[in-house]
């Protein structure tokens, strides 16, 4: 009985959890949308998580942190570019270009890409002879392939969009992208896998010389938002552009830096730690299902059948991924250096 009621509390939790990323997503759509520059969002995120995770990794690990030496500093820094700036910039450019129902559709292609690169630089193990082997492999095909459904075919619309007339009167700007945008934005979302993927990589050394998960998590955050703030200078012009213009600008900075990347990640640590990764990844689509409601319900997406099809293939060649991952936990003696079950947890915080 008691086992029984923690796993409720843990459903409950990543419920909570998965639906405040649902609306962090839509927050984050909404403000870039009105004009609000993606690496002035991702600068602000980055100091409000800092100061918000700060203090956390002070108190718990004051006393074990591991001497700062010039090799950690360089992970710490790659982990700042590859975890935080320049991966939450593609991300939101990506969103800029197309919905955050389809956004997240890549954030699930993730683990796949992360598979595929640690095969490539020998840190994981697929043996077709074994039944994770093929657990892994279909997943990893079935996933690319839902991947190129999404990148090179619309289809018919299933729900089209309808702005109201209050909408139309206050000239919102449609949210609807033309073919050539969502070209532009699978690119770039393309492009954001490949760098998130590259993150968990560095991770892994990063867990292995300086294991500390808040500090290294606080320092990498300060380095995300020193990178991302070193490149606005460069592109933007004018302090205005860091000032954010409404109070949707400010609830979106605060809530995607305390919830998305400092709470978020307090909450979904606590579930590894409770249940293990796969039970905290299997509920990733979940997300992607909750934001595709708000997008149709109040930003009036359009909805096409490619985007349900190539997300269905995504979302099941994930869960093959985890299942092949899980019966070798289970099963298999020889361990990859990557885990790429425990890194998808912190997917869904970008």
């Amino acid at each position: 009985m008691g086992s029984c009621l923690r796993d409720w509390k843990l459903v409950l939790v990543m419920l909570s959890v998965t639906a405040c990323f649902s609306v962090m997503n839509i927050l984050i759509k909404v403000v870039i949308t009105e004009g609000m520059p993606p690496l002035v969002l991702v600068s602000l995120r980055q100091l409000v998580a800092t100061v918000f995770i700060a203090p956390i990794a002070y108190l718990r690990e004051r006393k074990m942190r591991p001497k700062m030496t010039f090799e950690i500093f360089v992970y710490l820094f790659l982990g700042g570019l590859f975890g935080a700036s320049l991966t939450q910039y593609l991300f939101y450019t990506g969103l800029k270009h197309t919905s955050a129902t389809f956004t997240c559709a890549f954030l699930n292609i993730v683990p796949v890409f992360t598979f595929l690169m640690a095969l490539l630089f020998r840190l994981d193990i697929l043996n077709v002879n074994s039944k994770a082997g093929v657990l892994k492999l279909t997943g990893t095909l079935i996933c690319l392939a839902g991947t190129v459904l999404l990148m090179f075919y619309q289809g018919l619309t299933l729900i089209p969009s309808h702005h109201s007339e209050i909408s139309k009167q206050e000239s919102r700007p449609t949210i609807s992208s033309t073919r050539h945008d969502w070209m532009i934005g699978s690119i770039f979302l393309v492009m954001g896998c490949i760098a998130w993927s590259s993150w968990f990589l560095i991770q892994s050394k990063i867990g292995k010389k300086y294991p500390t998960l808040y500090s290294s998590t606080a320092i990498t955050f300060f380095l995300g938002f020193i990178q991302a703030t070193a490149f606005c200078f460069v592109t933007e012009k004018g302090i205005s552009a860091w000032i954010p213009q409404t109070k949707l600008q400010i609830i979106t900075v605060v809530f995607s830096g305390i919830v998305g990347s400092g709470i978020g990640f307090l909450v979904l640590s606590w579930c590894v730690e409770k249940r293990g990764p796969v039970f905290t990844a299997a509920f990733s689509p979940l997300t992607q299902m909750m934001v595709a409601v708000f997008d149709i319900l109040f930003l009036h997406e359009v909805l096409h059948l490619g985007s349900v099809l190539g997300s269905a293939l995504v979302i099941a060649g994930l869960y093959f991924l985890l299942w092949g991952k899980s019966y070798e936990a289970h099963h298999s003696d020889v361990k990859p250096i990557v885990q790429n079950g425990d890194a998808h947890l912190q997917l869904q915080t970008v």
